[in-house]
């Protein structure tokens, strides 16, 4: 992109993803920050602050038109919010993306039909602290979808903030989704569930955090060194179903919601072990 900015971009919804993404593309003088619109006029004056730059205003009648469009919405916001916005007639031949991982950019048809190019743009990464998202997104994968010449704008541009972007299936979203759910939301679950378990057995809840801190740490990062079949150890892994039994019925007694996670766990465990032992055999036959 030039270093100058010569394309305004107008958001719609200024939460935390918005005030990140948009704070990012006008420090790098990627796009200029015209117009910012959220449900609340103290929202998008906020937003606006938080930006350093464009205007908050209090409707969609007062949002001029724009080269971009963002919609950090909610995601049962995108296609009410696309629907109004192509009744105002301001989007013609604009480029609008909204940033839902669960939503596909055909959320944005409405706006399509009435000549503006479609895309979504998803970072994957949480977006708790927007202020240290934005001061270190290097690096940071956004999964793009879209039409061709939506993403021939937004793709450098997103180069330009420093994404790495990654090519999805939109008719995938979905389930794309919810990869980043069980890779943050639920691995956040099941380590709650080894923290009580802990506690449960008598350890204060911050050294439980300290037994869980090598565990957890380690076989995250052996996952993602030589990928989960080779990384699994464990009782399952080593096919020791009386341990897993045992585990399992004093889980049950302890807490039976905990022994419910448990039981699906070791359903989907034992699946990665097969998934290991016939790895394992494949790797034996290829070295003999």
């Amino acid at each position: 992109m030039t270093a100058t900015p010569n394309l305004t971009l107008n958001l719609i919804g200024a939460g935390h993803v918005g005030r990140a993404l948009g704070r990012l593309f006008s420090r790098q003088r990627v796009f200029e920050v015209q117009d910012v619109l959220t449900r609340a006029g103290a929202s998008a004056q906020a937003a606006v602050g938080f930006i350093g730059a464009g205007r908050a205003v209090d409707g969609l009648d007062d949002l001029r038109p724009a080269a971009v469009w963002m919609l950090a919405v909610g995601d049962d916001q995108i296609a009410p919010v696309a629907e109004a916005l192509a009744r105002t007639g301001k989007v013609l031949g604009a480029t609008v993306f909204h940033s839902s991982g669960a939503r596909a950019s055909t959320e944005l048809a409405p706006l399509a039909r009435v000549g503006a190019r479609v895309a979504s743009v998803h970072p994957v990464r949480s977006f708790a602290d927007p202020a240290a998202v934005a001061d270190h997104f290097d690096g940071t994968f956004c999964g793009v979808e879209g039409d061709d010449a939506a993403l021939a704008l937004l793709l450098p541009a997103l180069t330009a903030i420093g994404a790495r972007t990654v090519p999805i299936d939109a008719a995938a979203k979905t389930v794309y989704h919810a990869a980043s759910v069980f890779a943050s939301n639920y691995l956040v679950t099941v380590l709650d569930a080894a923290l009580r378990a802990y506690q449960a057995a008598g350890i204060p809840p911050e050294v439980a955090r300290e037994l869980a801190r090598p565990l957890a740490g380690e076989t995250l990062a052996n996952v993602l060194r030589l990928g989960p079949e080779l990384a699994l150890s464990g009782p399952i892994a080593r096919g020791d179903a009386a341990t897993v039994a045992r585990q399992q019925a004093a889980v049950d007694t302890w807490d039976a919601p905990t022994g419910q996670l448990y039981q699906a766990l070791a359903s989907a465990t034992r699946d990665l072990a097969r998934r290991k032992q016939a790895s394992v055999k494949k790797q034996i036959q290829g070295d003999q």
